[in-house]
């Protein structure tokens, strides 16, 4: 999942060059709640499921040798729209698959599922990557596969139904849950942190806990003929990887195959990444309004093929995915999954020649055992925050913004103690274009524009309430320039914090049922098994 709010990478020097189902296919339910539902939408007019191009999906384990191309079409929850036709028509596919979550894309799903029940999933995948293109994508026999569930994949599964619907197509949507584990809280009175192994208290204000998933449901999923795969949390990778296990029938001790396929996900996860996107030479990357996503040409041996469609911008080189190759895996020899602890330290990346936009051959992924545990995103409840953004013009105004932001702190701490209210739990003053991001290094003298931007935190909502209605008289009551504030009186929103700790995966036995008509959405997720076999019968 990029981190697209960052601009720069920290990484080492390159080293060696995924409607109410009505006939129920499958139900797997385990004490971590790993879920799958593949049901069909079959309407009335029993429209035939067979692409004008390809043969239905097979509904087992292929164990083919014939290479499987996967397109990525989106980094994040809000990337372009303009990838999906791009991969759909000219990308020659057999899955097209989507990243969507974060840390932050969870929490902010978490927030709307809190206001909203039946949200709770990224929209942007069922009415704008979906929507338009469901027949194409049905008629070239493309399977897709995405983590836009998010913390309520039932109810994107169901929005999803109502466009096959809409389409008059009879195609399998299959379900992946059971990374949520709030409904085992209680018995969660201290767990393993996920840094050093100590044993911590779950904090207080706990808000969502989701685990890590790999890439076996998915794969699961599609052996039973699943044409659309939608799961809450996975690792970005799995997306990828559970077609691959699919497709050529990898097991889960083949590692080295399972490290190469987690490769080939990783590499595509972050979209145009490894394209061209944010590249160090940004200078080199052409086209950027037509940037071309990335495709992988997979072999069942393990390599792999990266490449872009024809005629897009962008550009892929070894450079480009080399980059994409260090982004946040920490030890290149011990990338943590939970398929497989991948070994990326002897990957070999080189370059074709003579293909449009450029594409490389990946191979060298080494792989071994997982570990016995699941990584686990918690958030918590941590106060409020608001932010205000002023651009400041005029000579001196780098001075002016920085005078300006700290009046407007000065001023609110003086009303929080005449109130006898807590101070500020934090404030973050920059003026941008002062180069204050570089610190020390900053080599900015002086600009007749600036954009003063503040943040602040407070435990309390009504003291940021109060910090809210006092930046705008520095319009008239403080330096002049101050042209305007970006989206009007500060808004206050609470604060949701990251907790990661490891969960044990001893507790993830799956059990099956089929051909049993089932409601995915009557599930409760911690119901117990004598009331699945009852909802099942």
């Amino acid at each position: 999942m990029s981190r697209y709010t960052h601009l720069f990478r920290n990484a080492p020097p390159v080293f060696g060059r995924l409607r109410r189902v009505r006939n129920a296919e499958m139900f797997v339910r385990s004490p971590l709640n790993s879920e799958f539902v593949c049901g069909s939408s079959a309407t009335s007019t029993g429209r035939s499921t067979t692409p004008e191009h390809k043969p239905s999906p097979r509904c087992y384990t292929s164990s083919g040798t014939t290479p499987v191309r996967i397109g990525c079409a989106s980094g994040f929850w809000g990337d372009t729209a303009t990838s999906v036709p791009q991969l759909i028509y000219s990308g020659k596919l057999d899955f097209l698959v989507f990243d969507y979550l974060s840390e932050i894309t969870m929490s902010l799903l978490t927030a709307a599922k809190t206001k909203m029940p039946n949200m709770g999933y990224a929209p942007d995948f069922v009415q704008v990557a979906l929507a338009p293109f469901i027949n194409d994508i049905h008629r070239k026999g493309i399977r897709v596969v995405s983590n836009a569930g998010g913390v309520n994949p039932l109810a994107c599964a169901e929005a999803i139904q109502e466009v096959l619907k809409k389409a008059d197509l009879d195609l399998k949507v299959a379900v992946v849950t059971g990374d949520d584990l709030m409904p085992h809280r209680s018995g969660l009175s201290e767990v393993k942190m996920a840094d050093d192994g100590s044993r911590q208290s779950l904090p207080k204000t706990l808000h969502s806990m989701n685990a890590y998933l790999g890439a076996e449901p998915i794969r699961r999923c599609l052996d039973r003929g699943a044409h659309i795969v939608v799961t809450g949390r996975c690792v970005d990778s799995a997306v990828a990887l559970g077609p691959l296990m699919h497709s050529f029938g990898w097991q889960k001790d083949d590692y080295d195959l399972l490290a190469a396929g987690s490769l080939a996900g990783h590499l595509i996860e972050c979209g145009a990444q490894s394209t061209g996107g944010i590249f160090t030479d940004w200078h080199k990357i052409p086209d950027w309004d037509n940037m071309g996503f990335p495709v992988v040409e997979c072999s069942s041996d393990g390599s792999f093929v990266l490449s872009k469609p024809p005629k897009t911008g962008g550009l892929v080189s070894f450079a480009t995915v080399a980059e994409q190759l260090v982004y946040e895996i920490g030890d290149p020899r011990r990338y943590l999954l939970p398929d497989v602890v991948c070994d990326f330290s002897q990957v070999s990346i080189k370059k074709m020649r003579g293909v449009d936009g450029g594409a490389v051959r990946v191979t060298g992924a080494k792989g071994l055992p997982p570990s016995h545990d699941y990584k686990v995103c918690a958030t918590y409840m941590d106060g409020f925050r608001a932010t205000a953004v002023c651009p400041v013009g005029g000579p001196r105004a780098t001075e002016k913004a920085r005078r300006t932001a700290e009046s407007i702190i000065k001023r609110t701490k003086r009303i929080f103690k005449q109130l006898g209210m807590e101070d500020f739990s934090a404030v973050n003053i920059q003026v941008l274009g002062a180069e204050d991001t570089y610190g020390e290094n900053a080599r900015s003298k002086g600009s007749r524009e600036a954009v003063l931007w503040m943040a602040v935190h407070h435990k309390q909502k009504k003291a940021l309430e109060l910090f809210a209605r006092e930046v705008a008289p520095a319009g008239t009551g403080m330096a002049p320039g101050l042209t305007g504030i970006v989206g009007g009186r500060p808004r206050v929103s609470p604060v949701l914090k990251p907790f990661f700790f490891l969960h044990p995966k001893s507790q993830l036995k799956v059990c099956r049922k089929k051909r049993k008509r089932f409601n995915p959405l009557y599930s409760s997720e911690n119901i117990k098994m004598k009331q699945i076999k009852k909802c099942l019968e």
